[in-house]
């Protein structure tokens, strides 16, 4: 079986799930751990969507794929009229309202194991509990202040991969018309869709979501990956709207930097201080070698290809292969002896070789965390002399690495990541 995209002939391919930062609540009293296998952001000093998967393609490749014998196509990437951005409405505590009916209009706020006294971030907050303030990564005894009365509940991983799972099998069987699924987290997805009213499409795949697993989802819908997941946050909640190269200066033009994916606080403050680049218009017109001589010869022009509303043009049906594997953990007590550290850190990154090891490929570069109390918090790392799964050449990275910190202040949470070579 074949699908119509555009000019091209060629069938669609199959995704699969991505691992996705988790706090795990079943690690003992003393600490929480979380394992995080990243498909975009998070972990030991993770970043924003990565310029390696969103550039602006003039020509998109073209090529067969081998086709399975439904039909599905392995490895296969399109060139498609349309790319939808689908996000869960609130995805995390929809699921926990889901098996819990009768949570459902009560603020619920999710994270840790759903202790507030305890040392662990919001994962979710329902819309409930976010009119309080409450919003994801906000320490839980934060969030109890703000929401006294919101239901904390524990962070149940299997629960929300199983979730995500029943989504991506519904947008998978969608054929109104069939979907290129490009799977980037639990929560949210690239579709790639041949259609002419992607609107009416966008509807239709939204309700064959709710009708398959009960889960409220917004969706975007663009010309390039980025306009489509930028035009995700205007959707919000249940909604659907479209942004492409005809209005994106209207909408996003007066917008600040910081509204645009890819661009952190900290990146928005260095374009503003460093530039004077305050909106999303001001950034597009900048000269990308002027970034580039300071922030690198690809981060630069990519920040104004962001501001631009550049992206792919395709949506790609493969498989998200991770390019990190990583395991942090926020101490319920403070590490105040540097052995103490030391030792944590040497536990953490032979959890990660463990991880490394599973993968079946080499790390090429180990990183290591360290928030200091009260809440500092430091990233540093190093590329190794050659690929490798070793236990004992990882750990012993992440320790001198770690030698480059501050010995004498306690630590409230350390992180180890190895990274995968990207070629």
């Amino acid at each position: 079986m074949e699908w119509r995209f555009g000019s091209s002939t060629r069938p669609a391919g199959p995704g699969a799930a991505d691992g996705t930062a988790v706090e795990d609540p079943r690690r003992g009293k003393a600490r929480h751990t979380r394992r995080v296998t990243e498909p975009r952001t998070g972990g030991v000093g993770g970043r924003a969507a990565s310029p390696a998967r969103n550039v602006d393609e003039v020509a998109p490749a073209t090529g067969g794929s081998r086709a399975t014998a439904d039909g599905q196509a392995v490895g296969d990437t399109l060139s498609t009229p349309w790319i939808l951005h689908i996000d869960l409405d609130q995805f995390i505590a929809a699921v926990e309202v889901r098996r819990r009916p009768e949570l459902a209009g009560r603020p619920v706020v999710v994270g840790g194991r759903g202790d507030p006294s305890e040392r662990a971030v919001v994962a979710t907050a329902s819309y409930e509990a976010r009119a309080f303030g409450v919003r994801s990564g906000m320490p839980l005894r934060v969030a109890a202040r703000r929401c006294p009365d919101a239901v904390f509940l524990p962070h149940d991983r299997e629960a929300y991969e199983a979730a995500s799972a029943e989504v991506v099998d519904a947008l998978r069987a969608f054929d109104r018309p069939p979907l290129v699924v490009e799977i980037l987290g639990w929560d949210e997805s690239f579709l790639g869709a041949d259609t002419d009213d992607p609107e009416a499409t966008a509807r239709r795949i939204q309700a064959a979501v709710l009708d398959a697993t009960g889960l409220h989802s917004s969706i975007g819908i663009g010309d390039t990956t980025i306009r489509a997941k930028t035009a995700t946050g205007f959707a919000k909640p249940r909604g659907v709207f479209r942004l492409t190269a005809d209005n994106w200066t209207a909408v996003m033009g007066d917008r600040p930097t910081g509204d645009l994916w890819g661009i952190g606080t900290k990146t928005a403050r260095k374009l503003l201080d460093g530039w004077g680049l305050r909106t999303v218009d001001e950034l597009a017109h900048a000269d990308p070698a002027v970034l580039a001589a300071t922030l690198g010869p690809t981060m630069g022009p990519w920040y104004v290809g962001l501001a631009r509303g550049l992206g792919r043009r395709h949506v790609i049906g493969e498989p998200y292969v991770p390019r990190s594997r990583s395991r942090e953990t926020t101490y319920q007590q403070d590490l105040l002896d540097w052995a103490q550290v030391r030792a944590a850190t040497a536990e953490l990154a032979q959890r990660v070789a463990a991880d490394v090891a599973e993968d079946g490929r080499p790390a090429v570069r180990v990183a290591v965390k360290v928030r200091f109390v009260p809440f500092f918090t430091r990233t540093s790392s190093v590329t190794l002399t050659g690929p490798t799964a070793d236990p004992a050449v990882l750990t012993a990275a992440a320790l001198d690495v770690l030698e480059r910190f501050e010995h004498d202040r306690p630590v409230r949470l350390l992180g180890v990541r190895a990274e995968f070579d990207r070629d």
